[in-house]
């Protein structure tokens, strides 16, 4: 990944759209073997669509050639060619990852310029949305999410140690609601405690912690 886009040889694949259906293949073969193991829930996770959230990364894309405009769009189909033969029991959601290694992160920006893409157009079942900080923007743009779908609000941050404040994650629950209906919505913490080997900066007592007020507030919220 370079600038919000897949880099792709050349040499490799002439005709960029083979290279689209080969890794559509790939996925297909891989999502079918899942599920003849028994897997009937499946989560992708996707740092194209928070990539191109951010200004700096879309000023790149531009320079490398591509519209940033037309990616979200572009990478939605791309999802959907993979999921379109899925069992019907299966189900998947997406996760929309900027960044999560060593406590770091590499995009910032709110979802609004994809928004309509991600949420309208991806043939998925949910959403986990990071939304640890002002860096991911407001929940305006949960408006284009259709309804039925499941939005995993990642209020809970991964990166740091202090722990979140309950009733400011329940205020922020409430505002997401004026856009999502509340029982579509849910609770979990931004991403994984440790995307790598690295991990980040936070003791296994500090990840603890985080889960237990993930239940608890979950309890109080939804019952």
């Amino acid at each position: 990944m370079r600038g919000g886009r897949k880099v792709v040889d050349a040499k490799a694949y002439p005709d960029i759209e083979e290279f689209w259906s080969d890794i559509a293949r790939a996925y297909r073969e891989e999502i079918r073997d899942l599920a003849a193991a028994g897997c009937s829930y499946l989560q992708i996770d996707d740092v194209s669509f928070a990539c191109l959230c951010d200004e700096a990364i879309r000023a790149q894309v531009k320079r490398d050639g591509e519209d940033p405009a037309k990616l979200p769009s572009k990478y939605a189909a791309v999802i959907n060619s993979f999921l379109e033969h899925r069992p019907g029991n299966l189900a998947v959601t997406m996760h929309t990852c900027r960044g999560n290694h060593a406590s770091m992160w590499m995009a910032s920006g709110g979802y609004d310029a994809v928004a309509e893409a991600v949420f309208g157009e991806a043939q998925v079942d949910g959403f986990f949305l990071e939304y640890d900080t002002g860096r991911a923007g407001g929940f305006e743009p949960l408006r284009f999410v259709p309804r039925g779908k499941k939005v995993v609000l990642g209020l809970i941050s991964t990166k740091k140690s202090e722990l979140e404040d309950k009733d400011s994650l329940k205020r922020r629950i409430d505002a997401a609601s004026k856009y999502v209906p509340l029982e579509n919505l849910c609770l979990s913490p931004q991403c994984g405690f440790a995307s790598s080997e690295v991990g980040n900066r936070l003791s296994e007592d500090d990840q603890r912690r985080k889960l237990e007020l993930v239940v608890e507030v979950a309890g109080e919220v939804w019952g």
